[in-house]
């Protein structure tokens, strides 16, 4: 069977981990791609499940040896990117990988396996929706919001290069659909 990608991005707050969470427990075949981070690990994280979490030296030395499929320096002195072996590890298991990534990350994941990936832009209603949502979360500061505002601004651009785009209105609306488009990609065999 031939194994297959599915990326799914968004900017921060746009819902694009639930959809994921959602995807994996109702698609069988499906396994995430672990990303790996350089910022601390959260209490309520674990080691090589949430992230793989790698000190900056390590990081910055993955970089040079072309270790990541795609990295980004998300925010000043934060890297986040997928190391090339998560997706042998997952393949060599027999499942499809799906990605919970940066847009940034995205594009280059898709750029790198082209039509064996399905490339899923999750949209929020708009910006005023997202910064709502953020807020709502309780863990941004005003500085840290408005930064995310901007480049969620700016990833927003990015979704005419996506394969299919959803819109995130709400979850009962844009559950159903994900499944739908990401089991027509699995099972179409091209």
């Amino acid at each position: 069977m031939n194994r297959k990608l599915i990326i799914v991005c968004a900017p921060s707050g746009a819902g694009k981990t639930t959809i994921v969470r959602h995807l994996l427990e109702n698609i069988s075949g499906l396994e995430f791609s672990i990303s790996a981070t350089n910022r601390p690990k959260r209490e309520y994280e674990t080691d090589g499940y949430d992230y793989y979490f790698i000190d900056t030296e390590s990081f910055r030395k993955k970089i040079s040896d072309d270790a990541f499929l795609e990295w980004e320096e998300v925010y000043p002195g934060r890297f986040y990117g997928t190391l090339r072996t998560e997706v042998d590890r997952i393949w060599n298991r027999g499942n499809h990988v799906i990605f919970d990534v940066d847009v940034e990350g995205g594009m280059k994941i898709k750029k790198q396996f082209g039509e064996r990936a399905l490339l899923v832009f999750i949209r929020p209603p708009s910006l005023e929706h997202l910064r709502n949502r953020l807020h709502g979360r309780g863990t941004e500061s005003a500085e840290s919001l408005e930064t995310r505002i901007r480049k969620a601004e700016k990833e927003l651009g990015y979704a005419v290069h996506a394969d299919k785009i959803l819109v995130n209105d709400t979850l009962e609306n844009s559950l159903p659909a994900a499944t739908k488009i990401i089991t027509q990609f699995l099972e179409n065999q091209t």
